[in-house]
């Protein structure tokens, strides 16, 4: 089986398109398809179902592509270990991650990535949908929500405290509320899906269900929505910490913590070997976060 091959299989599952592809990695269409035709004889199964527009992997195409990767990752690997650390990472590592942590976090941090490991290029997918890793060929996602698939490993990136938080404007209008049962009669803004909001008190959880004007499926516009003055939210520091040092936004009910068990994770396929180039962005990344990150401090 050619390794060539393999990564212009994988390249493909990246980007749909066997021309980009080829041309991705200097070859051309002709020779890109002609590669592939051979792949898919050497294995005896049609990988790609082949249409005018795009390519899309077919169901032997999907079991295939994890191996494949775990093949180039353990070679890349295998060299890295042989070579005593003179080699360097590289190649392109396709990341997805929250679209809002991602601007306003992982982007600040890529000047300092970039100058210390040139040859590796990123592919971002900036989204608060949740993708497929494997279906969608990622190395590597950072979430804020919990771990569901057991397929996958989750590592602990950084702190996600949520707080609630109000514009000094809406308070010297609207008052401060003193108690979790006193949001019954704010005005709340929600993120679409959690209009119950549980709270930490001396005599134990309490849920309020709150409600507003206002409901919204992004955490930048329900953050932005809360420093207009439209009501009470519940926001992430990592969000709100600037808003929070300059007095746009001001924390309410600070004696009553929001019930949260939230961080922000690096997760990625269990069945995978880590690339070099995988293990030395969660690294990066890892460092420059710290135990407590910038907007804790």
């Amino acid at each position: 089986m050619n390794i060539e091959h393999l990564k212009l299989f994988i390249r493909i599952a990246s980007t749909h398109n066997i021309s980009q592809a080829g041309q991705d990695l200097g070859l051309s269409a002709a020779v890109a398809s002609s590669h592939i035709n051979k792949l898919e004889t050497d294995l005896g199964v049609r990988l790609l179902h082949r249409t005018t527009r795009k390519v899309a992997l077919t169901e032997e195409g999907l079991a295939f592509l994890p191996h494949a990767e775990d093949v180039l990752n353990g070679i890349e690997a295998a060299r890295a270990a042989i070579g005593a650390g003179t080699t360097k990472p590289s190649g392109t590592l396709r990341l997805t991650m929250p679209a809002s942590f991602g601007r306003m976090h992982v982007l600040p941090a890529l000047p300092g990535f970039f100058a210390l490991y040139p040859d590796i290029k990123l592919d971002l997918k900036l989204s608060d949908t949740i993708a497929d890793l494997v279906e969608g060929g990622f190395d590597l996602a950072i979430r804020n929500s919990a771990l569901k698939d057991s397929t996958l490993v989750a590592k602990r990136l950084a702190t996600d405290t949520r707080l609630l938080t109000a514009a000094p404007d809406y308070l010297a209008l609207k008052g401060a509320p003193q108690s979790p049962e006193d949001l019954r009669s704010h005005a709340c803004i929600t993120l679409s899906g959690l209009e119950h909001w549980s709270f930490q008190t001396p005599d134990g959880v309490q849920t309020i269900k709150v409600q507003g004007q206002l409901r919204a499926d992004n955490g930048d516009a329900i953050r932005e929505a809360c420093q207009l003055g439209l009501g009470i939210t519940i926001n992430s520091r990592w969000s709100a910490y600037q808003a929070l040092r300059s007095g746009e936004l001001v924390e309410v009910l600070a004696d009553y913590p929001l019930k949260s068990d939230t961080a922000i994770w690096l997760v990625y396929p269990s069945s995978r070997l880590l690339a070099p180039k995988v293990r030395v962005f969660i690294d990066y990344l890892t460092r420059y976060f710290g135990d407590i990150p910038y907007w804790e401090k």
